[in-house]
Order: C-alpha cells, then structure tokens, then sequence
C-alpha cells in the first residue's frame, strides 16, 4: 500500500493487531520489504505486536527521489572522487529518518519500538537522537556509529544490470557477508534477489542511499545524550561492519544493552529469526512493558 509520507510516497504494510504496540522496522542501504526473512515479522505480529513495514525511499515500490543536479550513477561518484571533489548527496540520511516519522504521522502511530539495521541502524539512532519522544525503544543490528569516508565504496557503489546480474552479485554478497552460523543455500538467495529485483532496485537510487549514508557524519558526540532504552545487536561474524562498531554504540548509549552474536554475519536469515525475535522481545517487554 502507498502512503504519503515526510512530502513522499512509501510503499508499506502492516502485520498483527491494529491495537497493538507499534513495531516499525527499517532496512539497509539497497534492500527491500522482500529482503525480510520469511516469519521474521510475522513472529513479532504473533506476539501482539502491530509491525509496520516500508520500502525507503528510492527503493522497491516507494519513490524515487532525484535532485537537480545530482548524479547517481557509480562511474559519476568515481570520477568526481577521482578529481577531489565531494559527491553531493540527493538527501541525507535525517531526511530518511523523517521519512520514519512521517510514516508514523500518517498511520496515527504516536510512539513506536523502531528496528534498524545496517543503514536503517544509522537511521534508528538518528530517530534516537532527534525523536526520541517518537520511540519506545530502539533496536541497533549491525550499524556503526559513525558514517563517512569512502571506505568499501567501490564494493557499496551500484551499478544498472540485468536479473541475472543481480541474483549473480547477491550470491557473491552472501559468500561474504552472510552468515556462517546460520547459512541458508543458494536457493533461498536466488528467490529473494529474483523478488527484490521484480520490485525495484535502480542503481542510481541504491546508490543516492549509499551517498546519504556517507554524508551522515560521526554520531558519537551525540550518543551519550540518548536517553532511550537500546539493544545492539551485531554479528561476530560480520565482515562489512565489524562488532565493535556495535560495542561502541552500546558502550556510548548509558544504559544500552548489547549482544554479539557468534556465527551471524551482515543478513538475517531464517535460522536466526528466533534468536533475534527471543532477545527483542524481552528486552522491550523488560525495559518499555509488556506487549498485551
């Protein structure tokens, strides 16, 4: 379903009781509804819980959102850093942190636990840290608490290519950012990367994401004001954001919680659903109250 929100129209959808206590969750950079392990939502809508799902913008069914004189394409970003110049961003990553708020605004959602990984981690500490009378918690899964530099650029960097061309890459990603603990065979990544791809994944808005994200800056100096029951969650495993990064958000945020996680990497996948589920679950139920 479509919905206006923050000037924009997102694309989203919602599981589990109208009555229940809002759950919204936000994804990372190139990523869709259709990237969410099946059950995953499913099983926090079991639990009474009213979770919210969104396509962010220039992703999946949401809109694109160009700007004038901006250029998404990878080689354009590569020549101008090439030439020392800064890449100017479409938006940043606080115009997709209201994004999340106007999104609750036009669902008539007050207050929400908010679930943010990778980018969408970034953005849930951005909501933390400048709407914090929005969230009942926020849950922090493999982030980092600073953004910035061009480090994995030409790694993140996306390019316009064929379905075959992006199952082909997804497969490669999951080689190396997945999770050894909690593997699931080729099969499972070539249906979701065939699902994303059928939904909306242009290069140059993964890539006008990949930009916001980078333009975000350090958000250290700004954690310890966090006043907000968090939960960080990080794979031992993860190869594209390490777990420290995860361990310093905790160790920033007074009285955050944080869990590292042995043999999860950068994905949620179906074996780990019930970890995740078991460990939000009671943190928010015994930091925030009881669901039902």
């Amino acid at each position: 379903m479509q919905i206006k929100a923050n000037g924009i129209f997102l694309e989203y959808e919602e599981l589990g009781p109208a009555d229940g206590v809002p759950l919204v969750f936000v994804r990372g950079l190139g990523s869709t509804m259709a990237h969410w392990a099946p059950g995953f939502a499913g099983a926090f809508a079991a639990l009474g819980y009213r979770v919210v799902l969104f396509d962010n913008r220039d992703i999946g069914l949401s809109q694109r959102c160009p700007a004038a004189g901006v250029d998404g394409r990878a080689e354009t970003i590569l020549a101008q850093i090439a030439a020392g110049q800064a890449p100017t961003p479409a938006y940043r990553l606080h115009d997709m942190a209201a994004d999340v708020v106007g999104l609750m605004d036009a669902l008539g959602v007050e207050k929400a636990h908010v679930f943010g990984m990778s980018m969408g981690g970034g953005i849930a500490q951005l909501l933390a840290i400048h709407h914090p009378q929005r969230l009942l918690s926020a849950t922090l899964v493999m982030t980092r608490p600073g953004f910035g530099g061009q480090a994995k650029l030409d790694d993140l960097l996306s390019y316009p290519g064929s379905e075959a061309d992006y199952v082909k890459t997804s497969l490669y990603w999951d080689e190396i950012w997945g999770n050894p603990g909690f593997p699931v065979p080729p099969e499972y990544v070539i249906d979701m990367a065939k699902a994303a791809y059928a939904r909306g994944v242009e290069a140059c808005g993964v890539n006008r994401q990949l930009l916001a994200t980078l333009n975000t800056g350090d958000l250290r100096p700004l954690l310890p004001a966090v006043d907000l029951p968090c939960l960080v969650l990080h794979g031992a495993e993860d190869s594209l954001i390490p777990p420290e990064m995860g361990s310093e958000i905790a160790a920033l945020i007074p009285d955050a919680e944080c869990h590292v996680i042995a043999g999860m990497g950068h994905t949620i996948t179906p074996l780990l659903v019930p970890v995740l589920v078991g460990l939000m679950h009671e943190f928010q139920c015994r930091r925030v109250g009881p669901v039902r």
